[in-house]
């Protein structure tokens, strides 16, 4: 018997879980189709809606600057509420886990090379090392471990022009695990508190703490118990304890993973994990189903409407060799100058167009062809699939996938039970 759902969403992603999730509030019946683990691994955990314009001085309030965007970015096609909106549903997956919701304007967070990224979104252990506030700070590394060097990240905070005294340390962490060991290790060991690790850590910071009101360390203050963990530094040490996010794999990152899932699970949203895509069935120019392959053996889901959420050239949801630029899935077109040297600048930081690679959407975001005609009338696109935005050099990743995943999926649940 034929596997049918009202709406079928390819990508299980930040955006592909939004859609979901917002179709699903419709009434729909949704299926989520993904077949690697989420690129949210790697990512910082942080929500970024808009950071900056053209290169230009971080954004206080991204609301107010989507009006300077080209008028291709995705955000031009959600408009102001659609962001807005998104936010709000992205508020009541996360509740109490995140901070950001109270206010307009970005926050200034830390990162783990020195730097301050205005964001909108950002975990409730993050908030206590916010750089707007005006507290002596002790950032605290590790020997062994290779994500964060707390004396760089103090230097460059300080050259930054950061209103603090900032100090970096690095200590022995009381547990010793091979130099390249990830910071999933380091979680595991204080949530299981093994071998008294986190009396240990505590005494081990205590001798550098000396009069700095606040103590950061890299996210890895627990997965499971860090809420108890932090509460017993905070404790030990007699100052706030704030956690800074990584690089991959980050466990920010991993954590919103989790609170994405479980909002699906109680959304009865069906999950058909661990398969790719790899075809898709029409009817009469229609959509009428998407193909995985399952151990060799095409099994097509079929739906009444569709969103495409494979993610960007890092997502592999755009594709490209050194002559096109292609999205392999329902082979959507993707603008692209002829020539290759045409798609990067010389600056590593620059303007490139291949950041900017995606499918062009209508006004409502079915992908279109090169004659800017709908590819089909029941497919929308979501995420970094869509073409129009830098959103590394934006810091507008998140927020991206967030408006228009929300989007998306709201449209498709409105058709299909209209």
């Amino acid at each position: 018997m034929p596997i049918r759902d009202d709406v079928v969403v390819v990508g299980g992603g930040l955006a592909g879980s939004m859609a979901a999730l917002s179709a699903a509030e419709s009434g729909a019946q949704v299926r989520l189709i993904s077949h690697k683990k989420s690129t949210l691994r790697q990512a910082s955990g942080l929500v970024d809606v808009l950071g900056a314009v053209n290169g230009d001085a971080p954004v206080s309030d991204p609301f107010a600057a989507v009006d300077q965007l080209p008028d291709k970015h995705p955000y031009r096609v959600v408009g102001v509420g659609g962001i807005r909106e998104g936010l709000r549903r992205f508020d009541d997956v996360v509740g109490d886990r995140y901070r950001g919701a109270h206010t307009d304007r970005n926050a200034l967070v830390v990162t783990h090379g020195g730097t301050v990224k205005p964001t909108a979104r950002y975990p409730v252990s993050v908030a206590p090392g916010l750089a707007s506030a005006e507290e002596d700070t002790l950032l605290v590394g590790f020997r062994g471990l290779t994500d964060f060097d707390a004396g760089a990240a103090a230097d460059h905070l300080e050259a930054a022009g950061v209103p603090f005294d900032v100090d970096g340390s690095t200590v022995d962490f009381p547990i010793q695990f091979r130099d390249d060991a990830r910071t999933t290790r380091f979680a595991r060991a204080l949530d299981k508190d093994q071998k008294d690790v986190r009396a240990r850590l505590a005494d081990a910071v205590v001798a550098e703490l000396d009069a700095h009101d606040r103590v950061g360390f890299p996210a890895m203050l627990g997965d499971d118990h860090e809420p108890e963990v932090r509460e017993f530094l905070e404790g030990r040490l007699s100052a706030t304890v704030f956690q800074i996010p990584t690089g991959p794999p980050s466990l920010l990152g991993m954590q919103l993973e989790d609170l994405l899932i479980d909002a699906l699970e109680r959304a009865e949203v069906r999950l058909s994990t661990g398969n790719p895509a790899v075809g898709y069935e029409t009817d009469e120019g229609e959509l009428t189903a998407v193909t995985v392959d399952r151990r060799g053996r095409d099994v097509p889901y079929y739906a009444d409407e569709f969103v495409l959420a494979t993610g960007g050239l890092v997502g592999k949801g755009i594709d490209s060799d050194r002559e096109s630029v292609v999205e392999p899935l329902f082979g959507c077109h993707v603008p692209h100058p002829a020539d290759r040297y045409e798609w990067s600048e010389a600056e590593a930081f620059g303007d490139h167009a291949f950041a900017r690679f995606g499918v062009v959407p209508d006004d409502d975001l079915r992908p279109t062809d090169a004659d800017g005609d709908v590819h089909f009338r029941n497919l929308r696109a979501a995420g970094g699939v869509l073409g129009g935005a830098d959103v590394a050099r934006e810091k507008s990743a998140a927020g991206v996938s967030i408006s228009t995943g929300t989007y998306a999926g709201r449209r498709a649940g409105e058709e299909t039970v209209r």
